[in-house]
């Protein structure tokens, strides 16, 4: 219903809002019903294909409603969607213990939004002014100095946002930033690969929804595959093979030229989809179980937060790159090529900080 850009930039971020109470949320839940480590793999592998259901039907159903009845039906068919869901929660989510002896750090809190906004603007505005841009360098040191002032409030607050000893669990503190980098190369794939399809090659919103369909629809299952082998093989193996898996992916779309037949894209795309759904099971199962149960909340918050700095990271950096001066096809190879790397990373990292099968990591 927003009358104007401005409204509706507001109204998004309150529907952000919610996105970050729902989905932490629903992570500390899923803990709590299933303590289990079999069956909360299960649950995490479900959890993960719904998501990856949704991903899937984003693109083709976008595209569908915006090119016929409008853009304000992205928005409207959601509210059905969410009603449904408010109904099954009451219904049948049981209410989690309260933590009334941790009230909200509101200062810790709004230096995490500030560090998260600045970085943001500054990967989005870079491509556009330069790196050497004063505006640039000025949000850099801001988004420092406010990182900084989060660290040193969670060291002195007695109730923490996030306390720092549970960041000394290798495998807490790797596997978020394994999300944070599979999901920046990711969404940085999906971002630059749908410019790329409407602006350099001319297809329209519903065409972009179903050339991008092949990387979107490997993640309906991947998630669920993942959950049911982590039984047989514990999660190392899985993450790792996920991430070199969506490397050579971005690696593939990189080498493939400046104007590419899309048929040489569908592999990439594939192997970008299903490595990053692949990996997403065990590196949820590895924040949450290196935890403590009264910090399962803190825990999910935690990786989830990463994944959604790694995605806007990945958009903006994408978007930087293609409006260099380099040129819209350098700057999509380049993105890729970046992507690849960084879930070559995330692979490393995997193998170092993930605990092999039967091992039970203890946090901080």
């Amino acid at each position: 219903m927003a009358p104007t850009s401005g409204v509706l930039i507001a109204a998004r971020l309150v529907e952000g809002l919610g996105a970050a109470l729902i989905v932490p949320g629903s992570l500390a839940l899923l803990q709590q019903s299933y303590p289990a480590p079999a069956e909360r793999s299960r649950a995490f592998g479900l959890w993960g294909s719904m998501a990856g259901v949704a991903a899937s039907a984003g693109p083709l159903l976008g595209g569908l409603l915006v090119t016929t009845v409008g853009w304000r039906w992205v928005f409207f068919i959601n509210l059905p969607v969410g009603c449904a869901c408010l109904l099954l929660t009451l219904r049948h989510v049981s209410a989690s213990a309260r933590r009334t002896d941790r009230p909200v750090d509101w200062p810790a809190q709004c230096a995490l939004i500030a560090t998260v906004a600045l970085l943001t603007t500054v990967l989005n505005e870079a491509g556009r002014r330069g790196w050497t841009d004063p505006l640039i360098l000025s949000g850099a040191g801001l988004c420092l100095l406010s990182a900084a002032a989060f660290v040193l409030r969670e060291r002195l607050a007695g109730t923490p946002v996030l306390p720092l000893r549970l960041l000394r669990s290798r495998p807490m503190s790797g596997a978020a930033a394994i999300g944070l980098l599979f999901n920046f190369a990711f969404y940085g794939m999906i971002f630059t690969a749908s410019l790329y399809f409407q602006h350099h090659r001319g297809l329209t919103a519903l065409r972009t929804g179903l050339a991008l369909f092949p990387a979107v629809a490997m993640t309906m299952f991947a998630s669920v595959l993942s959950g049911r082998l982590a039984r047989r093989t514990g999660h190392r193996p899985l993450v790792v093979t996920g991430m070199l898996l969506g490397a050579a992916g971005l690696a593939g779309w990189a080498a493939a030229g400046s104007r590419p037949d899309y048929l040489l894209l569908v592999g990439p795309m594939m192997a970008a989809g299903f490595g990053t759904s692949f990996a997403l099971t065990g590196a949820t199962a590895t924040v949450m179980s290196a935890a403590p149960d009264a910090y399962s909340g803190t825990a999910s918050a935690l990786f989830n937060t990463t994944r959604q700095i790694g995605s806007a990271a990945g958009v903006a950096l994408g978007g930087s790159l293609l409006a260099a001066a380099a040129g819209f096809t350098t700057g999509l190879r380049t993105s890729m090529a970046i992507g690849a790397a960084a879930y070559l990373t995330a692979a490393a990292l995997a193998f170092f900080c993930v605990p092999p099968k039967g091992h039970r990591p203890a946090a901080g």
